[in-house]
């Protein structure tokens, strides 16, 4: 019953930026960005430093590349569109405040919280050894050192902060929490009349002026799209990726260097017996333990299958006695230093001890081991080519679009050059100023396509500059043949038209009967005509969303409420609200709706308080490259 919570809790979507937009994609190396677009122009304004139109692009293609590789199925287009640029706009705003008032403010992370909180943070899983450290080899294919990462990540939870303490100690009073409630479950019984607008296409006539009228009045409707034949040239990674020539050696000599990559890292499994002896305690007191220890080994060893018995017996370790002394799997990193350490250079089997640490004395039984063996080659050699092959056409990718850039603007009457020196493939399409339905690839690029009728493309005859059209992609074009628009004559229309105006009117008239209804029936509103139903913001029992909210909002201050509801070319809908529904006194779903009005209370004190910031912090968003430009209230 609440999907119409999860589909309608907007404020949900704010607090997703800090999923979605991580702080530390927003740093990185912009790469080849600067020379295909101006950098230099400034977009927002943050705490009086500028965030340049280079930022942002760098910003939204690492965001973009991000998606990709979470859902590699996904359409670029999808990502590339002007709400998507806007949101990448607004995370790297919301980057730069919450990095102000995390300055502000000396919020700060320890090394070794930050080594606790990247251990249990699942959104870190896949970077993550079994161990607890991170995968450098992962990194550094990011092109990004151990260091650089944990730097960034600090950031991330240093901003995470700045949120966090308001929207986790969130707490509403009681009468609001409970206003909340009742809001979302309130139930309302009501009889709906409903005038179909195509009920009232015979009665309705339009005439030829009414025709020419709308015609006239809508011009936009009847014109045939403007479009343009155009050449265009990619160069990307898939491109490049099939110039390469790998041999085996090449292969294997990668392979021997990232050996650690295809090692499944080493764990074992251990149980021990703990006899405790603080590292604080009198020195008479901790003899006396490992004299207790030495006693336990000596006993173990004697009788190796009873190690879980002893344990159960005599362990102080209150989490693992109960089972035999059994600590499961784990790698480096989890345990304290002097135990690992024993762990890691026992035999499967062996008992020892007695092995010191601040807890007091261990014995350890080794009983299993896992991991630490390499792959074979032939078994990664697929997985090796794809990485390789990526590496290579990443460096290769970054040489060469700096002469793409140069050879499609310095000749730019031709894409001939570019093409023979780079050897790529001249490609053709007819493309329209918004991408066509089922576009795919470059064509379904607004950037691209902004480019390709600007003045310099479409009057002057010039290739488009190197637009990124997705990630590691630029594309250029040029017009081969250019297509105006042109408003079709009306008599070439004129029944599309007349089935446009019959289609207003029939709503009309709908419309001007339901108002007519609402008047009668307003004298006696508590007689229902028609069948009823009752009605809420969580259960709208199959009624029109605008019925649902109109009958939710009529005053029933004076008794039932007769209210009338456009719907639009669909027609109108007179609505009898008649009564509160009673939920009765134990209704289960006040308990289950309790913690979605708690987070949605939560969110908005969160969002209340980010506002709050953007304004301390002077913040102005003054345009969003690509989308339509928006502003900061």
């Amino acid at each position: 019953m609440f999907e119409f919570v999860r589909s309608h809790t907007r404020l949900l979507q704010f607090l997703l930026v800090l999923l979605i937009f991580p702080s530390f994609v927003f740093f990185g190396v912009q790469g080849y960005s600067s020379f295909v677009d101006g950098s230099n122009k400034t977009v927002a304004e943050v705490n009086g430093a500028a965030i340049k139109s280079g930022e942002f692009d760098a910003a939204h293609k690492q965001q973009i590349e991000r998606m990709t590789q979470q859902m590699p199925g996904v359409d670029v287009k999808l990502l590339d569109t002007p709400e998507m640029r806007t949101r990448s706009l607004d995370g790297l705003v919301q980057q730069r405040v919450l990095a102000a008032a995390s300055t502000k403010d000396h919020l700060l992370i320890s090394d070794e919280r930050l080594k606790r909180l990247f251990i249990s943070d699942p959104q870190y899983a896949q970077l993550r050894r079994p161990d607890g450290s991170v995968n450098a080899e992962m990194l550094a294919a990011q092109g990004m050192s151990s260091e650089v990462f944990a730097e960034r990540l600090r950031q991330d939870y240093m901003l995470r902060q700045v949120l966090g303490g308001v929207g986790d100690s969130s707490f509403a009073p009681t009468a609001v929490s409970n206003a909340g409630v009742s809001a979302l479950l309130e139930r309302r019984e009501i009889a709906v009349h409903k005038l179909d607008a195509k009920d009232y296409l015979g009665t309705v006539q339009p005439s030829d002026a009414d025709a020419e009228a709308y015609y006239k009045a809508h011009p936009a409707l009847y014109k045939t799209p403007e479009s343009a034949q155009i050449e265009y040239v990619v160069l990307d990674l898939d491109t490049l990726k099939k110039q390469l020539s790998l041999s085996d050696d090449d292969l294997k000599k990668y392979y021997e260097e990232n050996a650690s990559r295809y090692t499944a890292a080493e764990e074992r499994r251990a149980s021990h017996i703990l006899v405790n002896a603080p590292k604080d305690a009198p020195a008479a007191e901790r003899e006396k333990a490992k004299a207790k220890a030495q006693s336990l080994l000596e006993q173990a060893r004697k009788n190796p299958a009873g190690f879980a018995e002893l344990a159960k017996k005599n362990s102080d370790d209150p989490g693992s006695a109960a089972q035999g002394g059994d600590l499961e799997f784990f790698g480096k990193g989890a345990m304290t230093k002097p135990f690992e350490d024993a762990v890691f250079s026992m035999k499967d089997g062996e008992i020892v001890g007695p092995v010191e640490t601040e807890f007091g004395y261990h014995l350890i039984k080794l009983t299993g081991v896992r991991g630490g063996s390499k792959k074979p080659f032939e078994a990664v050699r697929a997985e090796i080519v794809e990485e390789v092959g990526r590496q290579m056409a990443q460096k290769k990718f970054a040489e060469a679009a700096e002469q793409f850039g140069n050879l499609v603007y310095e000749q730019s009457d031709s894409l001939q050059p570019v093409v023979d020196k780079l050897r790529l493939t001249l490609s053709t399409g007819v493309v329209g100023r918004e991408p066509a339905p089922g576009a795919s690839g470059p064509l379904a690029s607004p950037k691209l396509l902004a480019a390709v009728f600007g003045n310099e493309v479409l009057n002057n005859k010039r290739n488009t500059e190197a637009i990124e059209t997705g990630p590691n992609q630029l594309v250029s074009a040029r017009i081969v043949k250019h297509q105006p628009e042109v408003l079709l004559p009306l008599d070439a229309v004129k029944d599309r038209v007349l089935q446009r105006v019959r289609a207003e009117q029939a709503a009309a008239a709908a419309r001007k009967d339901g108002l007519a209804r609402v008047e009668a029936l307003k004298a006696k509103a508590a007689e229902p005509h028609g069948a009823t139903v009752a009605v809420s913001r969580t259960q709208p029992a199959g009624q029109p969303r605008q019925v649902v909210e109109a009958a939710l909002r009529a005053d029933l201050g004076q008794g039932a409420a007769v209210v009338g509801v456009d719907l639009g070319e669909q027609g109108f809908a007179v609505v009898q609200v008649l009564k509160v529904v009673d939920r009765g006194a134990n209704d289960p779903d006040v308990a289950r709706a309790q913690p979605y009005v708690a987070q949605a209370l939560a969110e908005a004190e969160t969002l209340a308080y980010y506002e709050a910031l953007k304004r301390r912090f002077k913040t102005r968003i003054l345009e969003v490259p690509g989308a339509a430009a928006s502003a900061v209230k």
